[in-house]
This record gives structure tokens, sequence and C-alpha cells, in this order.
């Protein structure tokens, strides 16, 4: 079983380096390193899953016997994974537009 504050942690820790490498990659982008953008954006998919990876072990406790408390931690850390999704999901759109430039 998965302990909470351990679980809340890789997810927080993750998803900001995931969000991090997005931004990384975006400012890559603007320079016209677009290789270099696009591996940044690769590097950021790694820490996505690993947060997504622990999201649904949690997911697979509450589902089960072991059920988890809903705590202002474990809200901060889906808005931090929710976050560095769609901060990846973006970076890509607009690397490709700088792309097309």
């Amino acid at each position: 079983m998965v302990e909470l504050e351990e679980a809340v942690m890789e997810i927080i820790v993750n998803a900001g380096q995931s969000r991090s490498l997005c931004f990384e990659a975006l400012q890559a982008a603007r320079k016209g390193e677009l290789d270099r953008a696009k591996s940044l954006l690769q590097e950021a998919d790694g820490y996505a899953r690993q947060a997504h990876h622990m999201q649904t072990k949690l997911i697979e406790q509450d589902a089960g016997e072991a059920r988890q408390p809903m705590t202002l931690i474990m809200v901060h850390a889906q808005d931090h994974l929710m976050t560095s999704l769609l901060a990846r999901e973006l970076s890509e759109e607009i690397i490709h537009l700088y792309s097309r430039a």
C-alpha cells in the first residue's frame, strides 16, 4: 500500500519537473532550437508518466478497501499534475507553430 504523504510528494515533484521542462522547451523553440525543444518535451513526458503512475496507484487503492482521505495537499498535488499536463499539450502546439515560422 502506498503511503499518502509519499504519493502526494511524488506527484508534486514529478509534475513540477515536467512543467518546468515544458517551459524550458518553449524557450528553446523561441530561440529556434526546435530539436532541443522536442527533446525537452520527451523528457517532460517521462516525469509526467511517473506522476500519473502514482496517481493511478492512489486511484486503485481508493477504489478498493484502502480509501484515501481527501486532503488539501492531495488537491494541491492533483492541481500540479493537471497544470503540468495542460502545459505539455499547449507547449507542443506552440512549438509546432514556431516550427512553421
